[in-house]
């Protein structure tokens, strides 16, 4: 058993410290009398005094330096804050602000979290990764910090995302905030003006050639898989380049997922599922048509092909009802441009041949020729939606199901109260960042944000509590389908098509059971019956309280 913390040591332990809220008996024993001030508070009082602090900060950035500031220095505080406060202060922690602090990484960094894995030190993995602060992590996340959000390539700054994440899979899913991982892999940076800011905290280095990335990325996980082989790694924000390989050559071969291809595909699938029922037209008959043939889009539309083969058509005919326009055009099968994972989405060409045109169909075109009922965006082509395009489509059906997903908000494809005006209301609305509610007849409709917390903390919760070994896609398709089942919009066609923020860590619970169900009948975990699997779920989910 560790020795007990006493003193300076015990009171600047993140983990462990209460600060004002030591009892006069735990001053004594843990050699902190005179080290504190004299009045005792509990930690409701801790809380009011930070949320006081927090409303006073001047902008969305200083807000997050203060509760940054804060994990630093009390981690059961600092979730007791985000927990009490949640629709306030996630934004603040996460999309949209942690796009900013990513951009000013080196200028606001104050402490140290997490692992920087450097290039460099390619020879000395094993002790990079050994001098991990936490031993036994039961959730990496990782970036190389190239597509960040969709801010493009932010080398070290990336770290903002994992540290971010992270923070949502404890605030959410109840991992214990002692068994997370933030990890960087700077790998150098195409981004000029981070490599010519002499505040830049990174290797100041062109990013590697491919060659040299896979094999890095390779001794990454062989050190990993040695040292922690139960983790669950989650990739985040990979280029698209890199992203879907990454995926495919580890997802068999360790408990990995990526986040932007399968979390951001489940949480698309749960809002899709929820709005599909409320249009009275189910996902196997609609026409669907994506913006944007990126890692991301690619990843949504191969779950939305699996569920509607799930809900009774072949791979073929759901692939028939799925479009796909990027910055060319229409994905075709006579381009010679497209990845293996573009390539399962291109329409022949004899589809359009009748259409008339001279180049490539474009989104106009597809929406002009095709039956569509549903059009979402992942391009980061901020106003594609546009007017015409919407009420076109907007002609076609009576509830239109329209997703501008893009992050952050500047680079979304239309704006909620464009789409309102443009289908007189009624459109289905689910976005990528945090948009004000609509106002429409005197009342106030809430605008569902399709953000990946809804999935992937609950998808921490369940591998962890149920011990599995993979993530499977039948586990993503259980969390999408338990998500869209707790659909507000399902109840009150005037609520949002996703619950709200104050809900969703006990909906994580139940999407936790969930998967954790399907990764024993996948058996990719030991057999649990259902009261065991609710049992270890409780046992592994962290509260931030204070131990008594």
């Amino acid at each position: 058993m560790p020795e007990e913390l006493r003193g300076q040591a015990k009171l600047f332990d993140a983990l462990t410290t209460k600060g004002t809220a030591f009892t006069r008996e735990e001053r004594e024993r843990y050699g902190l009398l005179g080290l504190l001030p004299t009045a005792e508070k509990t930690l409701d009082q801790q809380v009011e005094h930070c949320w006081h602090e927090f409303s006073t900060r001047r902008d969305d950035l200083d807000k997050h330096i203060y509760l940054r500031a804060l994990q630093d220095r009390n981690e059961t505080l600092f979730y007791r804050v985000l927990r009490d406060h949640i629709s306030e202060t996630m934004p603040i922690v996460y999309t949209p602000t942690v796009g900013v602090a990513c951009q000013r990484f080196s200028e606001i960094y104050r402490r140290p979290r997490g692992l920087f894995v450097s290039y460099p030190d390619r020879d000395r993995l094993a002790e990079v990764i050994n001098n991990r602060p936490h031993r036994n992590p039961d959730v990496i996340v990782v970036t190389d910090g190239q597509r960040i959000l969709g801010l493009g390539d932010q080398g070290i700054g990336g770290m903002g995302i994992p540290i971010g994440k992270l923070s949502l899979y404890v605030l959410i899913g109840g991992i214990d905030p002692a068994r997370t991982l933030p990890i960087i892999l700077d790998v150098g940076t195409d981004n000029v003006e981070l490599l010519e800011d002499p505040q830049y905290l990174g290797w100041r280095h062109r990013r590697i050639s491919d060659d040299d990335y896979y094999a890095f990325i390779d001794n990454f996980v062989k050190v990993v898989q040695e040292q922690l082989p139960d983790v669950l790694l989650q990739w985040e924000d990979f280029a698209t380049a890199h992203a879907l390989p990454i995926l495919e050559r580890y997802r068999d071969k360790l408990l990995t997922f990526n986040d932007d291809i399968q979390g951001t595909a489940a949480v698309t699938l749960g809002a899709l599922h929820g709005a599909s029922k409320v249009a009275g037209r189910p996902l196997s008959r609609q026409q669907v048509v994506m913006l944007g043939a990126g890692s991301a889009g690619i990843g949504v539309l191969g779950m939305v092909q699996r569920e509607m083969v799930a809900q009774g058509l072949s791979e073929a005919e759901a692939a028939e009802r799925i479009w796909v326009v990027d910055v060319v055009g229409l994905l075709t099968d006579d381009r010679t441009d497209l990845s293996a994972g573009q390539r399962q989405f291109a329409q022949p060409a004899s589809r359009v041949a009748g259409w008339g045109l001279s180049g490539p169909a474009q989104l106009t075109d597809v929406v002009h020729n095709v039956d569509v009922g549903i059009l979402m965006g992942l391009s980061t082509a901020a106003g594609a939606f546009t007017e015409e395009i919407v009420r076109e489509l907007a002609g076609k059906t009576a509830r239109p199901i329209i997703f501008p997903l893009s992050n952050p908000t500047s680079h979304a494809e239309a704006h909620p109260a464009e789409l309102d005006e443009w289908t007189d209301g009624r459109a289905l609305i689910a976005t990528g960042s945090p948009f004000a509610p609509l106002q429409r007849d005197g009342v106030t409709r809430p605008i569902a944000q399709c953000n990946n917390v809804y999935i992937f903390p609950a998808i921490g919760l369940a591998v962890t509590a149920a011990q599995a070994t993979r993530v499977t896609d039948n586990m993503m398709r259980v969390a999408a389908a338990t998500l869209g089942d707790a659909s507000p919009a399902l109840s009150d066609p005037n609520a949002p098509l996703l619950p709200a923020w104050s809900d969703v860590p006990d909906i994580a619970l139940r999407i936790a059971a969930a998967v954790g169900r399907q990764a024993i009948a996948d058996g990719v975990a030991p057999a649990r019956s259902d009261d065991e699997l609710s049992e270890r779920i409780a046992q592994v989910h962290w509260k931030p309280e204070y131990p008594a």
